[in-house]
């Protein structure tokens, strides 16, 4: 059974699961029996499944973080120790289940965020309530392009549209479809943020130093940030530029990722090769790491990277499904909030993952290598 195959049988539901002893080879456990649909075990088991052939140790830390007595601890230890040997030997370690810890039992414990959202194989119904997008053509909904200081990241600045958010059709966190008219205008960033603009910050002492070290290119987007650090990063663009910078709420977001359609990716009802920076969804590609921005073509709105690169932080607290969504654009909170949202999906993720309604969770304390983000800030209306 296929990697992706297998996620489609433990997070879609209803979810049944049998397991034999050779479907999880790489890890060298041995799984059977039932899988509840939102357990702690399934939320654990996919956590691991997209870290498991990292080669960057923060990834290791985030599941030990996340899960620290979960079943994969101790090889998640056991990775941990390698790379750093590896790193200290010159050579690249090489990881087989064989030479590792065996898991440690796991332990009783709520559900925590993973990094990859249900794989997203499904056929679509040309069902009456499948999300649409009633948002003007671009050229009516684009005001401009923006940049409000030398260090800033460009922006494009759009009208407030009406529009259909989430989809029924699809996994069930994005239901219900459902109305949502943005009150204002507001901008959001043409490209994810990228290195060279997170390290402006950083030298100013405003942001943390990351450990990407050799991964650093300036125009690749910036990662392995938490939705924590982000926000050390709006604070200090306020500071610079003297507006009101944010992450863009979830609606903003997908209204921005639509550009004006109503299909189930930016750019149809199909992959197009080349479309997105994500794996086999053509060239250029890279394993180890997300193509710098602008590598792809802009979506109608003129906004880059929107789907694959890297997941992107939005401002909203984690509900598991649209229903009580807020119907005006504005984000949705909730009083000491420890799981935010994030979208687009990653250059690690297929296709099938790039559907513009696409969501999924993460703590928003933990940093992962998948994970950055694009700013926004509300404008005046012309």
């Amino acid at each position: 059974m296929s990697l992706k195959l297998s996620l489609v049988c433990l997070l879609m539901a209803p979810a049944i699961v049998a397991l034999g002893a050779g479907s999880n080879a790489v890890s060298g456990i041995k799984l059977a029996g039932v899988i509840p649909k939102n357990s702690a075990e399934q939320f654990e088991l996919a956590f691991w499944e997209s870290v498991k052939d990292s080669q960057h140790v923060s990834d290791y830390e985030a599941y030990l973080k996340a899960y620290p007595k979960g079943r994969f601890a101790a090889l998640a230890q056991a990775r941990i120790e390698r790379l750093h040997s590896g790193a200290k030997g010159g050579g690249a370690p090489e990881a087989t289940a064989a030479a590792e810890a065996k898991p440690a039992t796991p332990a009783k414990q709520a559900p925590a965020a993973k990094p990859k959202p249900p794989a997203l194989v499904k056929a679509r119904p040309q069902e009456e309530d499948t999300a649409r997008v009633e948002a003007p053509a671009a050229g009516q909904v684009m005001l401009a392009e923006l940049k409000d200081c030398p260090v800033c990241p460009a922006l494009i600045a759009l009208r407030a549209g009406s529009f259909m958010m989430g989809s029924n059709a699809s996994d069930p966190s994005e239901r219900p479809a459902h109305r949502v008219a943005l009150a204002v205008p507001f901008a959001i960033g043409k490209y994810e943020v990228t290195m060279e603009q997170w390290k402006a910050c950083a030298d100013a002492g405003a942001c943390q130093r990351t450990s990407l070290g050799a991964n650093y290119r300036a125009a690749a987007p910036m990662r392995d940030v938490s939705w924590d650090d982000v926000q050390q990063y709006v604070k200090w663009l306020d500071a610079t530029s003297g507006k009101s910078y944010r992450l863009p709420t979830e609606a903003e977001w997908e209204y921005a990722a639509r550009g004006g359609t109503a299909t189930p990716y930016w750019w149809g009802e199909k992959l197009i090769a080349g479309k997105a920076n994500c794996k086999d969804c053509g060239e250029p590609w890279r394993s180890d790491g997300p193509a710098d921005v602008g590598s792809f073509g802009a979506n109608p709105y003129g906004l880059y990277d929107i789907n694959g690169g890297v997941w992107e932080w939005v401002s909203d607290c984690w509900h598991p499904s649209f229903k009580n969504a807020p119907a005006n654009g504005s984000a949705w909170d909730e009083p000491n909030c420890s799981v935010r949202v994030i979208r687009g999906g990653s250059w690690r993720e297929d296709a099938s993952y790039m559907l513009s309604s696409t969501r999924f969770k993460y703590d928003a304390s933990v940093r992962n290598a998948q994970n950055g983000f694009r700013v926004a800030r509300s404008v005046l209306s012309n």
